[in-house]
């Protein structure tokens, strides 16, 4: 056993477990002695017994033998005889035969049982031999487990030491930073006080550079009506004598020709007949000045309307295409870059590099000077109308977007920020907002109650034009692409690549697709729910002019409208694709720009040769 003992030691692998399963089977071993060695002792005695008695019997047997005078036996038989002797007769000695007899039975029984016994348990001792070995196998995988658990936990332990160590250095980094934060936290706050005070002095100033303005601007035409009146004074004037009787007519007449019927232009007709020529100098003046003041004063269909007639801005059911011109007029001293209809399609708005802006009344198929918005600091780009009309906003060459007052011709805001050209501003749902664009780069929104800027946006690439929706404004850039940006999200959520350079964008009024001019000679419109080009509208002898050639929907979406740069009007059917007509003959040089009325009645064009037309 110990043999055995010592070869599943030599199994093991590692030698620090050899000496271990050495003093494991010792102690086996003296505890498996210490249970056999009372089994051991009382076999021993057995055997001993039995030779006592075999040594008892045979010397009865030589005792007798000696006795009756048989010769000498060996000794077995003297100890039998004397034995024999001893007990008294041969009965005895039968009886002691038999009785050892069954004794040796009894013996040779419980030897046989005692062998059994050992055998089985030397089996039980091999099969606990095979479980203890199994059992030293799997706690010399555990106690390998164990130590790699070990390991493991100290690992650990040290990464928690090591965590606890950067958590302490964390929390007194957080402790420093909370009061870092706190102090700039305040230094914000008396910040943002200081930016309030000094935005409402900015406010201040802008207010009163635009009042100094104004007032220059004021003075200025007065000037020129002085200068006028002199020259008008100079002027010789005839006089001639007519009957008293004709006198009391022709002043009626006089007063109905200065008071003007409903719509019509009175300081246009100052004079019916030349008996009016029969007033003296003095009243000659004094009828021109008062005119002129009338001039000034007069209401007209757009600078004195009450805002109610704006809640009722004609819609337009089926546009009338363009037929015939008009009416044509020259109307800047420079090409004219912009023209736009105001809301209720009365009023027609030309920009151009003239630093002027002319409104122009439409009705009946002729415009007539109204007003002019003067006042900017360089060339118009774009013009725009807010949603009630009572507003201009204007993109210029200096940077700026300046905003007008109609009714009294003022100018209200500039909006100073960007670095390049502004090509482009727009309204956006309420006259208290507005976008611009520019060729810096950048698109900026505006709150026009304050005349600052509240968001910048990087567009990565210039901005010829943008068009605003409820939730999303849309550039087109010199880079060949069209991006729309989220209000409520400074990233870029979609771009759609075109193939030329954009130079226009026009939105329908259902704000589902959107109208793009490109340097490819080529419209494209663009389903805004899908975002991707639905149609691509070319034709022969259409080659975009600049790279702010306008395009524009008409009001019912039925047909889009573009100028092209010799010098025809191009338009094309929206649902059959194809070209419906085309306009040339009129312009001379390339149009720059066009604009349909709200109420589809009217299409204005204008192009670098300074003249604006009206197509009916």
């Amino acid at each position: 056993m110990a043999e055995s003992g010592g070869g599943g030691g030599g199994r093991l692998c590692r030698r620090c477990w050899k000496r271990h399963i050495v003093r494991q089977l010792q102690q086996r071993d003296r505890a498996q002695k210490a249970r056999f060695l009372d089994l051991v002792e009382a076999y021993n005695k057995l055997l001993e017994k039995s030779n006592l008695e075999n040594l008892t019997a045979k010397l009865q047997a030589k005792s007798l033998d000696n006795l009756r005078g048989f010769p000498p036996r060996p000794i077995e038989e003297t100890t039998d005889c004397f034995l024999g002797a001893v007990l008294g007769s041969a009965e005895t000695t039968e009886t002691l035969k038999g009785i050892h007899e069954r004794h040796l039975a009894e013996l040779e029984s419980i030897n046989g049982e005692l062998a059994y016994s050992i055998y089985e348990w030397n089996l039980q001792l091999q099969a606990k031999d095979a479980e203890l070995e199994e059992q030293r196998g799997r706690l010399a995988g555990l106690s390998g487990h164990v130590s790699e658990l070990e390991c493991e936990h100290r690992l650990l332990q040290e990464q928690v030491e090591e965590l606890s160590r950067r958590t302490v250095a964390m929390k007194e980094d957080y402790v420093s930073l909370h009061q870092r934060y706190l102090q700039q936290d305040g230094e914000f706050r008396r910040a943002a006080e200081r930016g309030l005070e000094l935005l409402r002095c900015f406010m201040q100033k802008k207010a009163e550079a635009a009042e100094h303005r104004n007032k220059a601007l004021e003075r200025a035409k007065q000037d020129r009506l002085a200068k006028e009146l002199k020259k008008a004074a100079r002027t010789p004037v005839g006089i001639k004598v007519e009957p008293e009787e004709g006198k009391a007519d022709e002043q009626k007449m006089l007063h109905r020709d200065t008071q003007g019927e409903p719509g019509e232009k009175a300081w246009k007709r100052p004079f019916r007949s030349a008996s009016a020529t029969s007033m003296t100098l003095t009243r000659y003046v004094g009828v021109f000045k008062g005119l002129f003041d009338f001039r000034m004063k007069r209401g007209s269909s757009f600078s004195n309307p009450s805002e109610e007639r704006y809640y009722y801005i004609p819609s337009c059911v089926a546009a009338c295409l363009p037929s015939r011109v008009s009416d044509e007029q020259e109307g800047h001293a420079s090409e004219i870059n912009a023209a736009r209809f105001s809301p209720n399609s009365s009023v027609l708005a030309t920009g151009g590099a003239d630093k002027l802006i002319r409104l122009w009344n439409v009705a009946g198929g002729r415009m007539e000077k109204m007003k002019t918005l003067e006042g900017a600091n360089g060339g118009i780009t774009s013009v725009e109308f807010d949603p009630s009309g009572f507003h201009v906003l204007a993109a210029t060459y200096n940077n700026a977007a300046q905003l007008w007052k109609v009714d009294d011709c003022r100018f209200k805001e500039v909006l100073t920020g960007h670095t390049d050209k502004v090509t482009a501003a727009r309204f956006r749902a309420t006259r208290h907002q507005a976008v611009t664009g520019s060729r810096d780069r950048t698109v900026k929104e505006w709150d026009l109650t304050k005349g600052a800027c509240y968001r910048t946006i990087d567009v990565f690439s210039y901005c010829n034009d943008i068009v605003c929706c409820d939730t999303f404004i849309i550039s087109g850039h010199h880079d060949k692409t069209i991006r729309f940006w989220d209000s409520r999200d400074p990233r870029c959520t979609q771009v759609i690549p075109v193939e030329g350079k954009v130079t226009s964008l026009s939105i329908s009024p259902d704000q589902m697709h959107l109208l793009s001019c490109s340097r490819d000679n080529a419209l494209k419109v663009i389903d805004l729910r899908m975002h991707n080009i639905r149609q691509v509208f070319r034709a022969e002898g259409f080659k975009c002019g600049s790279d702010g050639t306008k395009a524009v929907f008409s009001p019912d979406k039925s047909y889009a409208l573009v100028g092209s740069a010799d010098g025809a009007l191009y338009l094309w059917n929206m649902e059959t694709g194809k070209l419906e007509t085309s306009l040339p003959g009129v312009h001379s040089s390339p149009v720059n720009a066009v604009a349909w009325s709200p109420s589809g009645a009217y299409i204005g064009s204008v192009d670098r040769g300074r003249k604006v037309v009206l197509w009916s």
